[in-house]
């Protein structure tokens, strides 16, 4: 998809992402967004597409790093449960708890028997949440090796990109098959009727973007909230000038003709 097109199809998008976050906040909506799927996948364009028009007082993104020694000990969802959306809060996990069924298994970071016990208590984790009132929509960012490959070569290719790549990338490119098998596994134990996964394909990842907020906003109730008024009085005296300042200003970037 030409970035004209895409950025014409989100415009309008956009303007329902901030409605909707005017709805959350004025009826104290918690909504909680899982971004999963593979490298290269797609996550952190579609966090910016969604949350770029909102308040980031309002709009977090959680991306927790490797836990430390302590959270090791810890009750595995304990890490996340802080990072839950208060009333009128929409939290964006850039992957989240499903670490545990993915990459922690693929990678040997977890046992085989964590990762059992995981995937037994991850459906009663989430019908209390979503019991608590809390609106969770889980989603899985598809794309094929081919893509990925590609994708990976245009990150290595690209200094600005370069630092998303990591020697658990290089790794998992030969793991291919495995993490298959393991998002088929979680699947099959975690896609319930109180919090059922969403698979988006994401080949084209503005496609994809487009995609995933479209299915967002349309599982979300179509209440309008009005804009509050706001008293803009018009100024009573000139606009003072600024040549008296203290500190001058540097100077300005130069721009070329």
């Amino acid at each position: 998809m030409k970035r004209k097109q895409y950025e014409k199809l989100l415009e309008p998008l956009e303007h329902e992402l901030v409605r909707m976050a005017r709805w959350a906040k004025v009826h104290g909506e918690r909504i909680c967004v899982l971004l999963e799927g593979r490298d290269t996948a797609g996550k952190g364009g579609t966090i910016r597409a969604i949350s770029q028009r909102i308040n980031p007082r309002q709009c977090r993104v959680v991306a927790l790093p490797k836990p430390s020694d302590v959270e090791q000990t810890q009750w595995y969802f304990q890490r996340y449960v802080p990072h839950l959306p208060a009333a009128g809060e929409i939290v964006l996990f850039d992957r989240s708890w499903y670490n545990r069924a993915g990459v922690e298994k693929v990678m040997g970071f977890a046992t085989g028997e964590q990762v059992k016990k995981f995937l037994r208590e991850v459906p009663k984790f989430e019908q209390l949440l979503v019991d608590d009132g809390i609106r969770l929509f889980k989603y899985w960012l598809s794309t094929s090796q081919e893509m990925q490959e590609e994708r990976f070569a245009e990150r290595l290719e690209d200094p600005l990109k370069r630092w998303k790549l990591s020697p658990i990338d290089v790794k998992a490119r030969t793991l291919y098959d495995e993490y298959s098998k393991a998002r088929e596994t979680m699947f099959a134990a975690t896609h319930t009727d109180h919090a059922p996964w969403t698979v988006v394909d994401y080949n084209d990842q503005k496609h994809g973007r487009l995609t995933l907020i479209r299915d967002l906003l349309d599982r979300l109730p179509d209440s309008h909230v009005p804009h509050d008024e706001i008293d803009w009085p018009r100024l009573g005296h000139a606009p003072l000038e600024e040549d008296f300042d203290l500190i001058k200003p540097i100077a300005p970037y130069p721009l070329e003709d």
